[in-house]
């Protein structure tokens, strides 16, 4: 009977290649093993599912940081990003291209959530970009890499979830993210920056004009740019780094402060802001509805004997603790071809995490190497999101061919961030053991 529970997997990837909704298919899949396993006592299971999901605090910041992130989007931020980080970065080889990245890089951890940096980020850059006949392959790469650094630059909303699934602190998780973001962003300026060196065609420098602003007007744009969103920024993770504030509590302060940013640029109204409270409540009933449907199907799999099953697959096989981790990113890796991302952690970290802890595995050092494998998901064709998004601003000259060939470079600039963080596990703890760890 145990062995019948690895079934659930090929039950639930036929309904999602069938076209089911992913949270219809995991409950779904829960009610059909779960009633085959316990019968219709497995209802009161479900409502225990429910009530764990719902009475989860944790799980609070999700709907703040999707509003801080809509309401950042009516901000105005982008525009003044937009114009600030170029006046410094236009001149370099590659430099609209550059600018786009580190504005991604401060969108990303004032939002938290992809696709809207992607879309706001990608109607500014690209027009620009076509304008001084930059490389069309290198737009579509960097605007759907920098757009999708939201997952690995904190806030994210990907860590709130993913914390309680691997029983580790959300805090934990958003400080260890820190260097691995800031390295994988750095590597793509940097091949930026040397592409465009090395073959100027790709990024044109933008010749001096008579109307470059003087010294004292940069620093006047960029400090009304930034400013506001730094300190936005430091409200939401200096409050997490400092302890003064648990991760829900910063999302708040992050939800209110987009509001304030919203009324410093003189952009609020009671339209954008009821938009923005409709545009949450939907992503986030529907980030809501597959948690359930999740921890319903994991439920489902461990009563059926799921994980006594795994782990003596696991032991049969004499992994070792590098060869179960290898095995798991490369499922994660290939699940990101069919797969979102959400699918991926509720599918995986329930599952493997407490294998992964049993071989003394560091679940921090995990959670993050993970988030950079769902990093490539977002790029990987065919369920490649970043695409997708990008397609719906993208001008018809910029051909799908030219956005699949333009992702690969950033897909293995990824890989190497993944390499270092597994060479290195100190780029990932270090910063929460000296910040978080009391005493």
């Amino acid at each position: 009977m145990e062995y019948t529970s690895l079934l659930l997997f090929p039950f639930l990837l036929v309904l999602l290649f069938a076209g089911f909704p992913v949270a219809f298919a995991m409950m779904a899949t829960a009610f059909v093993f779960g009633t085959w396993t316990f019968g219709w006592n497995f209802v009161f299971q479900v409502s225990e599912k429910i009530e764990d999901v719902a009475s989860n605090f944790v799980l609070a910041a999700v709907p703040l940081f999707v509003f801080m992130g809509t309401m950042m989007e009516r901000s105005g931020i982008a525009n003044r990003l937009f114009e600030a980080i170029h006046l410094w970065t236009r001149r370099l080889p590659g430099g609209l291209a550059v600018g786009t990245v580190i504005m991604c890089i401060i969108f990303a951890a004032s939002s938290g959530v992809v696709g809207a940096t992607e879309t706001v980020i990608g109607l500014l850059a690209i027009p620009v970009m076509m304008r001084y006949h930059y490389n069309k392959e290198l737009i579509v790469g960097t605007i759907c890499a920098g757009g999708s650094l939201g997952t690995i630059i904190p806030p994210s909303v990907v860590v709130v979830i993913m914390g309680p699934l691997a029983n580790v602190s959300v805090g934990d998780l958003l400080v260890g993210m820190i260097f691995p973001g800031l390295i994988m962003a750095g590597a793509y300026i940097v091949y930026i920056l040397v592409l465009c060196f090395l073959r100027p065609e790709m990024g044109p420098r933008i010749p001096p004009g008579d109307d470059d602003p003087p010294l004292s007007e940069k620093l006047r744009v960029t400090a009304v740019a930034l400013v506001p969103p730094l300190c936005m920024i430091f409200a939401v993770l200096g409050s997490i780094m400092m302890g003064w504030a648990a991760p829900t509590e910063a999302a708040a302060l992050g939800a209110a402060g987009s509001v304030l940013l919203t009324i410093f640029y003189r952009t609020f109204t009671f339209a954008v802001l009821h938009e923005a409270i409709m545009k949450t409540l939907l992503i986030s009933t529907m980030i809501m509805a597959i948690i359930l449907g999740g921890s319903m199907m994991t439920g489902a799999f461990v009563g059926a004997g799921g994980i006594a099953v795994a782990q003596e697959l696991v032991n049969s096989m004499a992994l070792g603790p590098w060869g179960l981790l290898g095995i798991v990113l490369f499922l994660a890796f290939i699940a990101g071809f069919f797969l979102d991302w959400i699918s991926i952690v509720l599918i995986l970290v329930p599952i493997f995490g407490p294998l992964l802890a049993s071989q003394g595995i560091d679940m921090v050092w995990f959670c993050i190497a993970l988030l950079i494998v769902i990093q490539t998901s977002y790029l990987s064709p065919p369920m490649a999101p970043a695409i997708f998004y990008f397609r719906a601003i993208s001008p018809p000259e910029i051909t799908t061919g030219h956005m699949y060939r333009g992702v690969v470079p950033f897909i293995g600039l990824q890989v190497v961030t993944l390499a270092i963080v597994l060479a290195f596990p100190g780029v990932v703890l270090w910063l929460p053991k000296m910040l978080l760890t009391p005493g």
